[in-house]
């Protein structure tokens, strides 16, 4: 993957994240704040909680940093795979905000 095909693929994931959030927060009561700063987005719930996703353009990388952990995810062609074989990125996602909000809650790109 080149460069600008990591940027392009990494923008869109962040994006996907906002818009779930928004979405999120029209269907539940999860009430989720959703913070960008460039390549950066922190997603802070109700009880004070965060999971923060951040670009690694040098690695060409997504990481995700919750509750349960830290992970790295590259994108295989079709999704944004844990490289150490945990799963997709938005099944993740989903688990761990699920978690911490205390709901049942459904990210996707």
């Amino acid at each position: 993957m080149t460069d600008l095909e990591y940027a392009d693929r990494a923008e869109q994931l962040l994006l996907a994240i906002e818009q779930c959030v928004d979405r999120i927060n029209v269907a539940t009561d999860a009430d989720i704040d959703s913070q960008r700063s460039g390549g950066l987005i922190t997603l802070v719930f109700a009880n004070g909680s965060q999971i923060v996703v951040n670009q690694q353009r040098p690695l060409h990388e997504i990481w995700m940093a919750s509750r349960s952990g830290g992970y790295h995810y590259r994108f295989d062609g079709v999704a944004w795979q844990d490289t150490k074989g945990a799963g997709e990125f938005f099944g993740a996602l989903s688990r761990d905000a699920s978690e911490q909000s205390g709901l049942v809650l459904r990210f996707h790109d």
